[in-house]
């Protein structure tokens, strides 16, 4: 059976999954029901790096940087495709049997709209960083001089290469505005229309209108003009991200609200126009502005405290591993892109950094712990994640594969979270040339690069160290895994079979060699090595009988011991056990022993 197919049989087969998408690492459902779901039996697939379940039947499974490939798989089953979808009243139905859809359902929706706003941009913008950072290594290298001050003309050619990363970073409120009407069930296009209004050329030209005037908000001066006697606040909405959040999630339920309202052959044109009507007006003169006030204060927020630099410098690695679970990071992320657009780099992403290190480093620890204990599923999560870490800037397969399943590990991550941030704060912070994931790879955007390296390696080690010497678990749960593993272990001891008559006859001879079935008193497996075979009277066993019955050599051990070894091909590994009741021999296989099996004799008195 596939991955695919073990997954979705895990969460209850096709007819309990209403729908399917994906992050950057996680799979995520929406079950019809989630209480049945046994999250051991999910994290024990093959490439599953940890189960989430959420409330509302929410569920999450983590794959990792293979998210894709397997939301693929998964979408291909014959089963999947074969499956009756749910109607409206069978979905209600559902949702009434589960009861109240959790408490905080609402806060899983708000974070998952986040994610799902950004997500599908994210290549957009790192591709874009990376033009940044070659921008930054020109003017490092002289280049070009400094494209970042606007008030620096760059050679038409540079100008031109300045532009591409631009077209991306001005365009996010298109972008997110797409997604986001998408993910609250409006059209996108819809969306994308009604941001764009603000993005005209013609919008910004009504600000050098001779009718418009300033005016002074929250101490800023600005520009406003009166539009049938209503003013209008005139912005460069370009790089913008919390209007198009805001405009969504308003336009969502209002479009949702057309379609019931309106007959279904009316809807292709009666829904888009109303909620132009509505939307485009009120996007301009309400939702846009305070969408750029929102942002302004956050930035501000966070400005301020980086007035201090070691305080926001140790801060923000301390209050990441709590944001990353909740998805609270997005509007830092929204931040840090405003940052880099606006300033032409960005002072988050730095200590960030801090925390993205420490967590890889608890990973590495544990994968070394999981190899020591041959702990297969935790050494295959652990591999995975710190690769998806290192090379990926990415935490959510360490975070919920691992770190938030050990509540050990928390301890140690901030340990080292504290470590970075102080040697950052110390050296007087950093800054970031462009949006990235804070990996092995994006070392070279961050200015100072050598405070940067010495204090992820900081993190890193810290962590990493504290996880190996005290461990991720308590000792309730290193015992709990210790007992989960004796069946597994029993399932390989050797197992007893009835042998052939060539070596049953052979046995009898040693039988007969050791004097005789009445001095043969007890035989005991030794360390799947050895068989102590305790003998009555020691003179009575003939060495020389045993050689000739296949025995190699026969050696004294003690006072009235004696210890005799047998030497066999590869392929005949056996233990010797003597079956008192109808005086049998039989031989168990012997595995993993190598080809030395030693008989031991030892006499009743010698007590050894």
């Amino acid at each position: 059976m596939s991955t695919a197919s073990e997954i979705v049989a895990a969460v209850g087969g096709p007819e309990n999954i209403q729908s399917l998408t994906h992050c950057a690492t996680r799979l995520r459902f929406q079950l019809v029901d989630a209480s049945g779901i046994d999250t051991g039996t999910v994290e024990s697939i093959k490439g599953v790096m940890g189960a989430v379940p959420q409330s509302g039947d929410r569920y999450q499974v983590i794959i990792g940087g293979g998210v894709q490939t397997v939301y693929n798989e998964i979408n291909e089953l014959p089963e999947m495709s074969n499956r009756r979808q749910l109607t409206d009243a069978e979905l209600k139905a559902a949702a009434r049997a589960g009861g109240v859809r959790g408490k905080f359902a609402w806060v899983d929706s708000f974070f998952e709209f986040l994610s799902d706003s950004f997500r599908p941009i994210l290549g957009a913008l790192l591709g874009a960083s990376l033009i940044i950072t070659f921008m930054s290594l020109m003017a490092t290298f002289k280049v070009i001089d400094n494209w970042a001050d606007p008030q620096v003309q760059l050679p038409p050619s540079w100008a031109f290469v300045n532009l591409l990363w631009k077209a991306v970073f001005y365009f996010i409120p298109l972008m997110v505005a797409y997604n986001a009407s998408k993910k609250l069930g409006a059209d996108p296009w819809v969306g994308f229309s009604i941001m764009a209004l603000v993005m005209l050329p013609g919008f910004a030209d009504l600000g050098k209108n001779v009718a418009a005037y300033d005016a002074e908000v929250f101490g800023k001066s600005i520009k406003l003009i009166d539009i049938f006697g209503v003013p209008l606040t005139i912005f460069d909405y370009g790089s913008q991200v919390f209007s198009p959040l805001l405009m969504a999630g308003l336009l969502g339920p209002l479009y949702k609200l057309f379609k019931k309202l309106i007959p279904e052959n009316l809807q292709l044109i009666f829904v888009p126009f109303l909620s132009f009507i509505i939307m485009l007006p009120l996007t301009a003169f309400l939702i846009a502005p305070v969408g750029v006030y929102a942002g302004a204060g956050l930035a501000g927020a966070l400005q301020w405290i980086n007035q201090w630099p070691f305080i926001f410098a140790i801060l923000i690695p301390l209050t990441y591993p709590f944001m990353v679970p909740l998805g609270l990071h997005w509007p830092i992320n929204a931040i840090m892109i405003v940052n880099i657009s606006e300033r032409g780099s960005d002072y988050i992403q730095g200590p960030m950094g801090a925390w993205n290190f420490a967590c890889f480093g608890a990973t590495a620890g544990v994968m070394i712990l999981a190899m020591r204990e041959r702990d297969q599923q935790m050494r295959q999560t652990s591999t995975g994640a710190l690769v998806a870490g290192l090379l990926g800037g990415i935490s959510e397969p360490s975070l919920y594969g691992i770190h938030l399943r050990f509540k050990q590990i928390y301890p140690r991550i901030l340990a080292g979270c504290a470590v970075g941030g102080i040697i950052i704060g110390f050296g007087g912070g950093l800054e970031a040339g462009g949006f990235a994931f804070t990996s092995l790879l994006t070392i070279g955007i961050f200015t100072p690069t050598l405070l940067y390296i010495i204090a992820i390696a900081a993190a890193f080690f810290t962590t990493f160290f504290l996880v190996l010497v005290f461990d991720y678990r308590t000792p309730e749960e290193k015992a709990a895994a210790r007992r989960a593993a004796e069946p597994a272990e029993a399932a390989v001891e050797p197992r007893v079979i009835v042998v052939g008559d060539v070596e049953t006859n052979q046995a009898k001879q040693w039988v007969t060699a050791l004097g005789g079935e009445d001095n043969v008193r007890s035989v005991e497996a030794i360390a799947e090595t050895r068989v102590r075979v305790e003998v009555v009277d020691d003179s009575k066993v003939d060495a020389d009988a045993l050689k000739r019955a296949g025995l190699a050599a026969a050696v004294k051990v003690g006072d009235g011991n004696a210890r005799l070894c047998w030497v066999k091909g590869t392929e005949m590994k056996w233990k010797l056990v003597w079956c008192a009741e109808g005086g049998e021999l039989i031989f168990p296989d012997l595995l993993g022993a190598g080809n030395r099996v030693e008989l031991c004799l030892r006499t009743g008195g010698s007590g050894s």
